[in-house]
């Protein structure tokens, strides 16, 4: 049996994947089984940002390996402090929880926000977090309550309750919300990636910020997808000017290995105490190795650069019969056609260039390194995919 049968036959039909095996990598492209070459704008789903093989990392993580893999969270490991120390300092925020994904983070950031109310409340009275309509958060039972898209909330009930979901950028309806409701946090995405790579309105990010801020509530940002240089600041949340308490973060940061971070602010920096959390995996000194290997490496010049790239690209697409809008920061963007994503992504497949979809959505998250060279080659198997279907 070949790789796509093997996998058929004994992995859990749960995604539906593109009809390509590949076996090998080096910066933004990628090889298939029967060796031919591709062009990545996906990156792993926003993980691989400095693309395939990424030698600092590999090398990173093998020193680590060779040192002491894997203790537990009942010893103390350099990587995992050293890792909490690089994070707090770049964001302000002052304490770090590790597990290994996103849906992880998040987890824990609304267990953060819960046990703050508690504590002041001394019950569960203000137990509610807000989030928004069109949100993803995790796939988790309370990530699946979280997050904000009717058609994940089937099959697997009772959900988790606790959770009411607000319009994106309706500032009254916010408000209105936070009134009826007695909440702990109020939970954002800057920019909406699983619900079609649409970003917040500032106006609308600061009310949010003001709402938590005069009821005694915490900001949580999930920069599970946005973070670690995507959007061309280290987190999206710094486009907006605001100071979240609490902010999340996986994909990127491990570079290919599985890790979560849930970054805690001075609010509610105590509230964690011994036995509240844990996590087996969670703070692995092989996967922090390898997180610090690439947080090292996301300096002002990556950054500035990820932005002209993201611009590069709109300018490449304008004007493209059947692109009927582009959406999105940095180098984390959606593209609105006429013609159908799906039948795009794998035109494009075809043409070895892989993209990505959100709902209707064709979606780009390259490697933060990709070259211009690739971006052309790419960009213009892209713009002529959707043009040959426009309607």
């Amino acid at each position: 049996m070949g790789i796509i049968e093997t996998d058929k036959e004994y992995v859990a039909g749960t995604y539906k994947r593109f009809n390509v095996a590949l076996v090998k990598g080096e910066g933004a492209k990628a090889w298939d089984e029967n060796g031919r070459e591709y062009i990545d704008l996906g990156s792993g789903i926003a993980v691989n940002i400095f693309g395939y093989g990424d030698h600092e990392w590999k090398q990173a993580v093998e020193k680590q390996l060779d040192a002491i893999p894997h203790s537990s969270n009942l010893y103390y490991t350099e990587p995992c402090g050293k890792l909490a120390k690089m994070l707090c300092e770049r964001t302000g925020l002052k304490k770090v929880f590790f597990g290994n994904s996103g849906a992880e983070a998040n987890e824990c950031a609304v267990k953060v926000a819960r046990k703050y109310a508690h504590d002041k409340y001394g019950d569960e009275s203000h137990s509610t977090v807000i989030t928004l309509i069109n949100s993803f958060h995790g796939r988790t039972l309370a990530m699946l309550s979280a997050t904000g898209q009717e058609h994940f909330h089937q099959h697997f009930g009772p959900f988790t309750p606790g959770f009411v979901y607000a319009k994106a950028n309706d500032v009254e309806g916010l408000r209105q919300i936070s009134r009826e409701n007695a909440c702990c946090a109020i939970m954002l995405e800057m920019v909406q990636g699983e619900g079609g790579v649409m970003p917040l309105e500032n106006d609308f990010v600061k009310a949010a910020e003001e709402i938590c801020r005069g009821n005694d509530m915490l900001l949580i940002v999930d920069e599970v997808q946005t973070g670690n240089g995507r959007t061309g600041k280290l987190y999206s949340y710094m486009n907006f000017g605001i100071k979240p308490d609490i902010v999340t973060t996986a994909k990127g940061l491990g570079g290919g290995l599985p890790i979560g971070a849930c970054m805690i602010g001075e609010k509610a920096e105590r509230t964690l105490g011994f036995g509240d959390h844990g996590s087996t995996f969670g703070g692995n000194p092989t996967v922090c190795a390898g997180a610090v290997s690439i947080l090292e490496r996301l300096t002002d010049d990556v950054l500035s650069e990820v932005e002209k790239k993201g611009l590069y690209i709109r300018k490449k697409l304008e004007g493209a019969k059947g692109l009927k809008s582009v959406s999105g920061m940095g180098l984390m963007l959606g593209l609105d056609t006429e013609g159908s994503a799906g039948e795009i992504a794998n035109a494009c497949l075809e043409n070895g260039v892989l993209v990505l979809t959100a709902k209707t959505k064709i979606r780009l998250l390259p490697p933060l390194t990709i070259s211009y060279g690739e971006l052309d080659r790419a960009i213009g198997v892209l713009r002529e995919q959707i043009e040959l279907r426009a309607k």
